[in-house]
């Protein structure tokens, strides 16, 4: 990817007996990451909240795709197939992660007056999402963020659809927890 979030795609040159294969291969790759660049990079981005590291993530899935391309164009659905070797390499990432932030008890000046609460919820949501375990944030990412069903999940975390659902409503539980909201059968209990 290039500084503006656009993906570069560099072919390699096509022999003389197979050139129009690989070219033509190379054309539909290209179409495909133009198209689903974007969305690719906002999973990245929601699975790691960190630009850079979500772009790394976006790239490396770009090219395990490009070397299995014969695979992912004969699968049912390439663009489920691509997700899931984002997702997948997602995980492995966060889990060889270390965290580098160092966190201090003071904050060094007085905050400035709130005119962007927006932007800092989306931060803590972000920061909440990070927080949670990998499975239950490809989970919360796929599902409400992505808008995809729960069986498409499913099939994309090679899992079973109740996994998906205990999994979504154990990270949404965490969220809510972190984002300080208290679930509705407490304000229904007067609790």
């Amino acid at each position: 990817m290039d500084r503006s979030g656009s993906v570069c795609v560099e072919t390699r040159p096509s022999g003389a007996a197979d050139g129009r294969d690989v070219n033509r291969r190379d054309e539909e790759f290209r179409e495909f990451v133009v198209g689903r660049s974007g969305a690719l990079l906002r999973t990245a981005y929601l699975m790691t909240g960190d630009r850079g590291l979500a772009e790394d993530l976006v790239q490396s899935t770009l090219t395990k795709a490009y070397v299995s391309w014969g695979r992912v164009q004969s699968a049912d659905n390439p663009d489920a197939y691509v997700r899931r070797i984002l997702i997948n390499t997602g995980i492995r990432a966060g889990r060889r992660r270390q965290i580098t932030e160092i966190l201090h008890a003071d904050p060094p000046e007085a905050p400035a007056p709130d005119t962007t609460a927006h932007v800092d919820e989306r931060q803590r949501l972000a920061a909440a999402l990070t927080d949670l375990p990998p499975r239950q944030r490809a989970v919360v990412v796929l599902r409400y963020f992505d808008d995809l069903s729960e069986v498409s999940v499913a099939e994309i975390l090679s899992c079973s659809v109740g996994t998906v659902k205990s999994q979504a409503s154990k990270a949404l539980a965490k969220l809510r927890l972190a984002l300080g909201e208290v679930p509705e059968e407490v304000h229904r209990d007067g609790c």
